[in-house]
């Protein structure tokens, strides 16, 4: 099976520390993270690409990245959650990743967390993302 979690998820852990020293990245969607701001990063599909098997053995894979973005900032968490929400899609588009949705989500039980999820789709052999 084609699977780039890994290097997807260490591709993102080591820009966002970068950019953001501090913070907090899993690879699993969390209700309320332990520390802010929070990155969760996760593959939530992975698919095959029929039209390219080739004798059974699989050459392409759809893969759809699931990514929240958590903010507990007195004021600002929109702000914060969007910039960082904009870092990672300036560093997925260009590797041919495909923005399905961005959604912020109200939580009623934890009001004082500020979220946006995204979902990203991208087509990949194992070694290259392809636009799909």
């Amino acid at each position: 099976m084609i699977n780039p979690e890994n290097e997807i998820y260490a591709f993102l852990y080591d820009a966002l520390q970068e950019e953001f020293p501090g913070i907090s990245i899993s690879d699993e969607s969390e209700s309320v993270p332990v520390s802010f701001p929070h990155v969760a990063i996760e593959m939530s599909n992975n698919t095959l690409l029929f039209k390219v098997m080739d004798s059974g053995n699989y050459e392409c894979a759809i893969c759809v990245f699931h990514i929240s973005v958590y903010s507990n900032k007195r004021t600002g968490r929109k702000q914060e959650c969007r910039k960082i929400a904009d870092f990672i899609d300036n560093k997925l588009v260009p590797r041919n990743f495909r923005r399905q949705a961005m959604t912020p989500i109200k939580d009623k039980d934890h009001p004082e967390v500020y979220r946006i999820d995204s979902l990203y789709r991208v087509a990949t052999d194992g070694k290259h993302f392809y636009r799909r």
